[in-house]
């Protein structure tokens, strides 16, 4: 049996997963901008494994580059050099489709301003991911009605994002990421614009879904929130300064 349940558009091999459990491993990656004959560098040399079912945070002060390093977990972003192995697929090897592919089918995003389509209702915004898949229209409603009743907002489905508080945008954002059953959720700040309570369900509901062995990387200004995990990655100016190694 393959390491996911529904596999990408270019199936992976059966041993998609490293034998150690590495989900994700980063190999002297580095990102740059150039300034006519000098560059900018975002990210220098960064070199990490983080296992299957790790809550990691990624933390720094301002222009560290964490929020564009979970941009390139995410496969957002493919302007960079360097090694990343997803579950022992070379991303950087990877064509466009490909990388998509991986994307959508085993990572769920998490965005602090939430990314909700203001012009369409709850139910709408969970059914987006999964409109993406080759997935019949009746087996998502059922994952729809599923995820509206595990999260508690069924009262919310025929709303609109501007008719909710931040917290219930947060937290429709927070099932759209899981709607599909991903491997590793990456959250950028996803408590920053919420009030502290708020704040704390939000990071409760990740300590569930990571007891219920999903991935969390989340990129994080809060010490409260880094102690929900079980691992701390510090970057400053680019460079990893901080990772212990995974048990």
């Amino acid at each position: 049996m393959s390491f996911f349940s529904r596999a990408p558009q270019s199936a992976p091999p059966e041993d998609f997963l490293a034998p150690s459990g590495v989900l994700i491993s980063l190999n002297q990656m580095e990102k740059s901008y150039a300034h006519g004959t000098s560059r900018s560098w975002v990210l220098r040399r960064v070199t990490l494994d983080i296992k299957e079912g790790e809550f990691v945070s990624i933390m720094g002060p301002s222009g560290a580059g964490k929020s564009t390093l979970l941009h390139i977990l995410g496969m957002h972003d493919s302007a960079w050099t360097g090694e990343y192995y997803f579950g022992g697929q070379p991303v950087h090897r990877l064509s466009p489709k490909d990388r998509a592919a991986l994307h959508k089918t085993y990572v769920g995003f998490v965005f602090q301003s939430y990314h909700l389509l203001d012009h369409l209702t709850v139910y709408e915004n969970l059914d987006v991911p999964l409109s993406y898949r080759d997935i019949k229209k009746s087996e998502r409603d059922s994952m729809v009605c599923d995820i509206l009743d595990r999260f508690a907002i069924v009262g919310k489905k025929d709303l609109y994002p501007n008719q909710l508080s931040g917290g219930q945008q947060q937290l429709v954002a927070v099932a759209r990421a899981v709607i599909a059953n991903p491997k590793v959720i990456l959250a950028d700040e996803p408590t920053g614009n919420l009030h502290s309570s708020q704040g704390r369900d939000i990071m409760e509901l990740f300590r569930k879904l990571n007891d219920g062995g999903t991935t969390i990387i989340q990129v994080t200004h809060s010490e409260a929130n880094a102690e929900c995990g079980s691992r701390v990655i510090e970057l400053k100016d680019g460079w990893v300064v901080g990772a212990p190694t995974p048990e």
